[in-house]
């Protein structure tokens, strides 16, 4: 079987490909159905872009390689294809875009748009064999027991990373591209929660509050969500891409107020109050109460001086602690890290050194935050291939 052009994996980038690479298109995953991982991302609605995306918004050794594919194909231009397709969507927090209906809108409307540009999709296939030709690249595809030939003159390497293994996630990509000599950068769990020592906050798990996580590298203003193996929720997610192990992460409790000032006038206001019935209007109180097992929260106002109140704050808005660990990538929305981008054209995503093979969206070194940042590089990055492919003579 001839085709001009072989995606491997029918996820958010290789299906945005497909639908631009122009005729002969062939879509290969070995999952059940498309998109799997656009279905159950959001809680089920697809969190598909941000409002706000642009470069700063992504990690890799190369900050500057997504500005290219991004600029050609932005959020506005996802959200002109949703509307185009009747699909409701609504803004959330910090400019992210979801269904209003389901994630399988997003997945149908890919799947319709391969289909109109006249792509096929073969899921429930492996790859059993590859091998580069003078002429492309020759395939043996294993699909309902039968072994199929097919050679392409292109090849799309869309398979993503290794997060969320129990969905089929693996590492073919990066072994398709060691093979033909692309060099991968070092590949990491990111957007996952951290955990620490059993127990440390088994006392606090479902507890959550507003908080600025913090290290060297990062801050975000976010929720913090505290769980029986540790810390998640979005702004430990964010800080995670950023974290590495035995570094310190700095939790700031009260991001929008400034406490020391607001303790010395509680303190003149309301001197004989204990310092929990205060903190207590801020923080959930099971959180008051473990913070007080190793601050003086039982004592009154009153009886501190502007020193002590100036060190409970800092205790309070600096607290340090030291994650033993991640969930790792059973729980890791993304991969940080992936296929150099040095090996790889900005504009179309080609191997510079192997004509015709292109690597795209997660697979490649470019992680982006949490919030539909990385499906905008999905689309991008599958666009960029995509409409290079088709204009290649």
């Amino acid at each position: 079987m001839n085709y001009e052009t072989v995606i491997l994996g029918a996820g958010a980038a290789g299906l945005m490909c497909a639908a631009h690479a122009g005729p002969g298109v062939l879509v290969v995953d070995h999952a059940r159905a498309p998109g799997e991982k656009i279905r159950i991302s959001g809680g089920g609605r697809c969190n598909f872009t941000n409002l706000h995306t642009g470069p700063d918004n992504f990690l890799s050794a190369n900050p500057h390689f997504a500005k290219s594919a991004l600029t050609r194909y932005t959020q506005w231009d996802f959200i002109d294809l949703v509307n185009r397709h009747g699909i409701a969507w609504h803004e959330k927090t910090l400019g992210q875009l979801f269904c209003d209906g389901s994630a399988k809108q997003i997945v149908a409307m890919l799947v319709a748009e391969l289909d109109r540009a006249g792509g096929t999709l073969w899921l429930q296939t492996s790859l059993r064999d590859l091998a580069a030709r003078e002429s492309g690249f020759d395939l043996t595809l294993e699909r309902e027991g039968v072994r199929h030939a097919v050679h392409c003159r292109n090849l799309v390497l869309a398979t993503g990373g290794k997060s969320i293994p129990k969905m089929g996630a693996t590492g073919l990509a990066y072994d398709i591209a060691t093979r033909f000599g692309l060099r991968v950068t070092e590949t990491r769990p990111a957007l996952v929660p951290l955990t620490f020592p059993e127990g440390r906050f088994a006392g606090l798990a479902g507890v959550s509050c507003p908080a600025r996580l913090s290290n060297d590298r990062a801050s975000f203003d976010e929720a913090l969500l505290f769980t029986h193996r540790g810390l998640s929720g979005p702004a430990i997610l964010q800080l995670s891409s950023y974290w590495r192990e035995g570094e310190e992460i700095a939790v700031n409790l009260f991001p929008d107020l400034d406490l020391p000032t607001h303790l010395r006038e509680q303190r003149r206001r309301e001197g004989r109050r204990r310092i929990a019935t205060i903190l207590a209007r801020y923080l959930p109180a099971r959180l008051v109460q473990h913070l007080g097992t190793t601050l003086p929260l039982a004592e009154r106002l009153a009886d501190q001086s502007d020193a002590r109140l100036a060190q409970l704050a800092a205790a309070l808005t600096d607290w340090r602690l030291t994650p033993s660990g991640s969930e790792g990538y059973r729980t890791a929305e993304v991969t940080l890290g992936g296929i150099d981008t040095a090996a790889l054209s900005s504009r179309t995503l080609q191997a510079h050194a192997v004509p015709g093979l292109y690597a795209i969206g997660e697979a490649v070194d470019v992680t982006g935050w949490l919030g539909g940042y990385n499906f905008q590089w999905a689309w991008a990055s599958g666009h960029a291939a995509g409409t290079a492919i088709a204009a290649t003579p």
